[in-house]
């Protein structure tokens, strides 16, 4: 990253969080009644930085990611309360035409499935030249020329540009959707699973694709996984995600060195032990609460090993361990110092 970036970003940096989402609550109707989706989420990042949203499936990650975009998909889905402040204007408040003048230019998503997000019809440089021509109001000819740039800024050579996606594999098709992600070079990227569907080896190519072309730009990024592989390796901060709620947050170092949380303890012990082979696997009991029907106190307390009658009545209030580093659970009380996991199993 050049010193020009550098210290713009850090005047920014010294500014504001470049978004912030406070209390934010969505629900999606259904026959089978009203699904809580998101419930009181909180987050924060700075500018140039990376949080990772870690948590399983259904969690509220994705719907988290489209509400910043104000995409959730309507009427069924509903945000109910709370707001996101993206370079301090609250989205939630713009029209419907004002918001269309962020997506793509200043917050862009790579979709979960590049085999979905892409139309067939249109060759693969009209799809990322529309998105040039729409936000920065170059003609068809120099928009081509753009999208034919971005095609080999991510590895595609940009004759392959008149092609259509069915003749592209998973990893390349992924390649132009964040190609599409970036073409405008938005301030933040949000990025939902964007190596869910490939195997390992394009992963990696991916990722290091995505974290060099982010440093480049100085682009603000959400990385949205249930992976801890991606995340110790592009995230600076962590937030864990259960029932739509953040349950413990900090910075890399903080959530993988001095995980406090059951939960996030349980995502650690369910991964396999490089050093010793022969250490079994320790899935979580049981599944994610129903989300029509959340347990009243802590959602987490139906599969905890430590769970006490005060679990199953109130939810657990926020402790901090240190600036950055806080959790939700009646394990800890915040008139007393936050330990480490140790504290939990000791």
């Amino acid at each position: 990253m050049n010193n020009e970036l550098n210290n713009i970003l850090d005047v920014k940096q010294k500014q504001q969080n470049i978004i912030e989402v406070k209390d934010l609550c969505v629900e999606y109707i259904t026959m089978e009644g009203v699904i809580k989706a998101v419930n009181t989420l909180n987050i924060a990042l700075g500018y140039g930085k990376t949080l990772g949203l870690v948590g399983e499936t259904g969690a509220g990650k994705t719907t988290t990611g489209l509400s910043i975009l104000r995409l959730v998909q309507d009427p069924q889905g509903k945000i109910r309360s709370g707001s996101i402040f993206f370079e301090g204007q609250d989205l939630l408040k713009l029209s419907e035409k004002e918001m269309e003048e962020y997506r793509g230019s200043q917050i862009s998503m790579i979709f979960q499935d590049p085999m979905t997000s892409l139309n067939p019809v249109m060759s693969v440089e009209e799809q990322i030249a529309e998105v040039i021509e729409r936000h920065q109001g170059l003609n068809n000819e120099n928009s081509i020329e753009r999208a034919k740039n971005m095609l080999d800024l991510v590895g595609i050579p940009s004759e392959r540009g008149r092609e259509y996606p069915h003749q592209f594999s998973g990893g390349m098709k992924q390649r132009v959707v964040i190609a599409i992600a970036l073409a405008c070079n938005p301030q933040l990227l949000i990025a939902d699973e964007p190596t869910t569907a490939l195997d390992v080896t394009i992963q990696a190519q991916v990722l290091e694709m995505i974290r060099v072309l982010r440093e480049k730009y100085g682009t603000s990024m959400i990385m949205i996984t249930h992976d801890l592989g991606i995340v110790a390796e592009v995230c600076d901060e962590v937030s864990v995600v259960y029932a739509g709620h953040v349950i413990e947050h900090g910075t890399l170092e903080d959530v993988f060195d001095h995980d406090l949380h059951p939960y996030t303890q349980g995502l650690f012990e369910s991964l396999p032990n490089m050093k010793d082979r022969k250490i079994k696997l320790k899935p979580i009991p049981g599944l994610m609460p129903d989300p029509t029907n959340l347990p009243l106190g802590c959602p987490f307390s139906p599969r905890c090993n430590y769970v006490m009658d005060l679990c199953m009545e109130k939810k657990p209030e926020r402790v901090f361990r240190n600036e950055n580093h806080y959790v939700e659970c009646h394990l800890y009380k915040s008139d007393t110092p936050v330990e480490s996991k140790v504290r939990i199993n000791g």
